[in-house]
Order: structure tokens, then C-alpha cells, then sequence
């Protein structure tokens, strides 16, 4: 598919841990003949450690703070961006994305998140360590809503299918 006009510049991905962002960004970038941004691999590159690490090391809410610190520096022009999935935490870090471009959350149920996030279970995730993976996903879910421009089920069918309702959704939105 051919990078389009009637699509935005940034387009930015949020969601659970699971979700996708990662995946379906780089397949979406690959469509839309944007760069991809990966922000959890941002993070890593400026800390020098794995998410993980530097949860254990500072806490959830110092990584939280090192994810608002990056995602205010970064260029998101004409860009994918696979934020990690504390971003809706901070108004600024919203703001900034909804500025840049759409916000496309990719939705997914629960028991499909936690099949995923098993199957790699050092994530990194900024959350409270007395938080299950259930409290997290309804503590977060309605502000995935809140800041979402577009929702997209992250569970129908492969990557790249949800990375063409994607393109397909915004070509609505856009119009």
C-alpha cells in the first residue's frame, strides 16, 4: 500500500501491555511509509537498561516520570508511535499526542491480554507491584477511551489485518 495523502503524519498507538502497539506499529509504518517510533524502546536507550530494570531499580512511578520526560522530547513528525501503556497516566503526554496526530487505541479483552503478557511476562510494566494485571486493565481502560480518536480491536484477526482497519479507519476519520 502506498504511503496516502489523506492519511495523518503521526499516527499514535496506545493500549495494554498485549495489545499489539509494537507489532502492528511497525507493519503500520510499513503501510504508510512512516518511520516507527517505538517509545518503551526509547526509554530503554536513554536509561540504558530494559524497562524492566529500571522498574525494579526506581519504581513504577520514576518510569512513569522517564516515559513523560521522553515522550515530551521526542520528534513524532511523520511517525508511528507504539507508546508504552502508562502514557494515558499523563495529561501532557495525551495532549502532545493528540496534537501530533490521531490517537488509535487498540482494544483487546482481558483474558487475551494476560495469554500475551504470559508469554512474556518481563514487561516492564509501570504499575503499582501490589496491582494484579485486572486491576491495571480497569484502572486504564477508560482512559484509553477518553483519549482515543479511533478504536480498533486488536484481537481481529492477524497484525497486519489490524493494521489495515487502522489505515482503512483513518482514512474515514481524515475525511
Amino acid at each position: 500500500m502506498a504511503p496516502s495523502s489523506s492519511l495523518p503524519k503521526t499516527i499514535n498507538l496506545i493500549g495494554m501491555p498485549g495489545a499489539g502497539k509494537s507489532t502492528v506499529g511497525i507493519i503500520l509504518a510499513k503501510m504508510t511509509g512512516l518511520a516507527f517510533t517505538d517509545t518503551d524502546l526509547a526509554i530503554q536507550l536513554r536509561e540504558g537498561e530494559t524497562l524492566q530494570e529500571t522498574l525494579e531499580r526506581q519504581g513504577h512511578l520514576r518510569l512513569r516520570q522517564i516515559e513523560e520526560e521522553v515522550l515530551l522530547e521526542i520528534d513524532l513528525a511523520h511517525a508511528v508511535i507504539s507508546t508504552g501503556g502508562s502514557v494515558v497516566y499523563s495529561p501532557a503526554i495525551m495532549q502532545r499526542l493528540k496534537q501530533a496526530g490521531p490517537v488509535v487505541y487498540l482494544q483487546a479483552d482481558l483474558d487475551t491480554l494476560s495469554q500475551r503478557v504470559a508469554a512474556a511476562p518481563m514487561r516492564g510494566i509501570a504499575s503499582d507491584s501490589k496491582q494484579s494485571f485486572a486491576d491495571i486493565y480497569r484502572e486504564r481502560t477508560p482512559l484509553y477511551e477518553r483519549y482515543a480518536d479511533l478504536t480498533v480491536d486488536a484481537t481481529a484477526g492477524s497484525a497486519d489485518s489490524v493494521a489495515s482497519a487502522i489505515v482503512d479507519d483513518l482514512r474515514q476519520y481524515s475525511q
